[in-house]
């Protein structure tokens, strides 16, 4: 009798655990054959001439890429063939983030985006991500959520934490316009309800001349003046170019360039504190401690930074 018992026993295991990876196959097949739609769609939205086919393949794979997202535990596939659309998981894998750009024409540019959330039952949680950058007014000094978003396409996410709170801050960048070029420093946090919430604190009291804290930071340069904004590892500190007017004209950000110098953002008691200096002399071009780069225009963005 006892025997038996642990033959049964054994056996609805061994089916038990057969069915779970026979229903994870085929949940990977499903989320494959998504993907190799989306892959088509997601090269389109990039490449197409026409702007109306751009459109429809941005239309189409924000709508395929839903259906995906609702598959249980789509959380963890990870898309990697979506070359052109930016995919990062938070570093506690808390969630992940979607997004990527829509060029109509030379004066309209569009980000979208997602938050998808990591579910204990392989639900899906996602927060669209609405990008309301063109009427939102001083952007800088605002606190959003997800339905008013600055837009920017993320390539990386640093974690930090303060009085048990975390905070993830987001550097991505956006195309702007065809003259200049923005990268942009962004804070997320999520509220009681666990819902996204966009701006955090950038202070400036360390500086000879402070200036007013602003909700989130951005640098604006010339199209093609290789601006940098990157998180230092080493130095725990948020590093980018220092930029100068290459002739002479600082009202108009679209001829600024960077001069060598660097300053920076440290990590202080839940908040982002200026550094004017982040060295002390100037360092020759590609001496920089510099991240894999992120290539702008055709949106060659790494999976992960």
């Amino acid at each position: 009798m006892k025997n038996k018992l642990l033959t049964y026993t054994f056996l609805a295991g061994f089916l038990l655990l057969s069915g779970q990876l026979y229903a994870q196959s085929a949940r990977q097949q499903v989320l494959q054959e998504k993907e190799d739609s989306l892959k088509t769609y997601a090269f389109d939205i990039v490449n197409a001439r026409e702007a109306a086919d751009r459109f429809r393949a941005d239309s189409m794979f924000t709508r395929v890429l839903v259906r995906a997202l609702k598959e249980p535990y789509s959380f963890s596939y990870p898309f990697d063939s979506l070359q052109p659309i930016s995919r990062l998981y938070a570093p506690d894998s808390s969630f992940r983030i979607f997004t990527w750009q829509f060029v109509k024409d030379e004066s309209v540019f569009r980000r979208h985006g997602a938050i998808q959330m990591r579910t204990a039952d392989g639900s899906l949680k996602l927060y669209p991500l609405i990008d309301k950058t063109a009427v939102l007014d001083d952007i800088n000094n605002i606190i959003t959520d997800n339905e008013n978003w600055v837009g920017a396409i993320y390539y990386r996410i640093i974690q930090t934490a303060h009085k048990g709170k975390q905070y993830y801050t987001l550097l991505g960048y956006d195309e702007n316009s065809f003259r200049s070029t923005r990268k942009r420093i962004e804070v997320l946090t999520f509220d009681g309800n666990n819902k996204p919430v966009f701006g955090g604190l950038f202070t400036f009291d360390k500086d000879a001349s402070p200036r007013k804290a602003s909700s989130r930071f951005d640098i604006e340069y010339k199209k093609g003046g290789n601006g940098s904004i990157r998180y230092d590892e080493d130095l725990k500190m948020i590093i980018y170019d220092h930029l100068i007017s290459e002739n002479n004209q600082p009202e108009k950000k679209f001829t600024y360039i960077p001069d060598g110098d660097y300053e920076g953002f440290k990590w202080e008691n839940g908040k982002w504190v200026h550094i004017d200096k982040v060295f002390n002399f100037k360092l020759q071009e590609g001496q920089a401690p510099v991240e894999k780069p992120l290539k702008e225009g055709k949106l060659d963005i790494p999976p992960s930074q």
